[in-house]
């Protein structure tokens, strides 16, 4: 991936890795479990940033000067969005949307999607100082409601900062608020065009209120160290990121629980004292 190559995928990738505790196992300790709700509704939250990312990457135009400009990637784009998906280009707005209509779309992976994602270019956004505003419209997934704007700023040289405001994720178990703001610096492959040599170190905080009521923050102690070769672009191999709620409860996420930095999905949890071993991402 060369320096000057504009990679929703990759900022949003980083992005959905980060805090993926939906599918991690799951602990008896009662006490421990009310302390993880925050980082897993962190974890639902932002797990869809991922697949948001890479669409828009794979619906960007080909030629960003013409309206109805073709999908860069309309393979790709299939493959994620699904059949029911419409794509337009407005190059006079600079916008980009993607339609999943009124009633739920089942894409390919298996996620019911409705609703709108509208992002709009500022800038020539192959260029640092460049952004990305991302604004979701009625935007349901498995029919639990998000909302919020995100933005993206071209920083240069491959880094990029990301600033989460006014996001949600309604469920019938409750609703959780939260912002963010990331910087993803990258630490190598920026000489090739391919993502699979790329690592990032990642840095920046969170807060917000999870389900249960309960305020929260996150915010990363060690940087994240994330890779995209085969086997690791779903989680991270090193890093540690520190959670504390309005109840005083303190958790630790430790990424490389090993001191390794292995291509693994395995992390801990470290809680009132206790750690536990977990596996995360898909």
């Amino acid at each position: 991936m060369v320096n000057s190559t504009f990679c929703l995928r990759t900022s949003f990738i980083l992005l959905g890795g980060l805090l993926a505790f939906s599918s991690c196992e799951k602990t008896s300790d009662p006490s421990s479990a009310v302390a993880t709700v925050s980082v897993e509704d962190q974890s639902v939250a932002e797990d869809d940033n991922a697949t948001l990312g890479d669409m828009l990457e794979a619906a960007s135009p080909a030629d960003a000067t013409q309206s109805g400009s073709p999908a860069l990637e309309p393979t790709d784009l299939a493959r994620l969005a699904g059949s029911c998906c419409t794509r337009t280009y407005n190059a006079a707005t600079h916008t980009l949307t993607l339609d999943f209509g009124p009633t739920n779309c089942l894409g390919p992976n298996g996620v019911a999607r409705r609703g709108k994602i509208v992002a709009v270019f500022a800038g020539p956004y192959r260029q640092a100082g460049a952004t990305i505003t991302v604004s979701l419209v009625e935007y349901y997934r498995n029919d639990n409601l998000h909302t919020g704007t995100r933005t993206l700023t071209n920083l240069g040289n491959g880094s990029w900062a990301l600033d989460v405001r006014n996001a949600s994720v309604t469920t019938a178990a409750g609703t959780h608020t939260w912002a963010s703001q990331r910087q993803y610096n990258r630490t190598a492959g920026g000489g090739t065009r391919t993502i699979l040599d790329d690592v990032y170190s990642v840095t920046g905080n969170a807060s917000g209120t999870n389900r249960n009521g309960i305020a929260y923050t996150a915010t990363i102690e060690q940087p994240l160290l994330k890779e995209f070769k085969q086997g690791c672009s779903r989680t991270f191999v090193a890093g540690t990121v520190r959670f504390i709620n309005a109840k005083e409860q303190n958790l630790l996420l430790n990424y490389d629980p090993t001191g390794t930095q292995a291509c693994d999905n395995l992390a801990s949890v470290t809680s009132n004292g206790k750690t536990r071993l977990i596996r995360c991402g898909r």
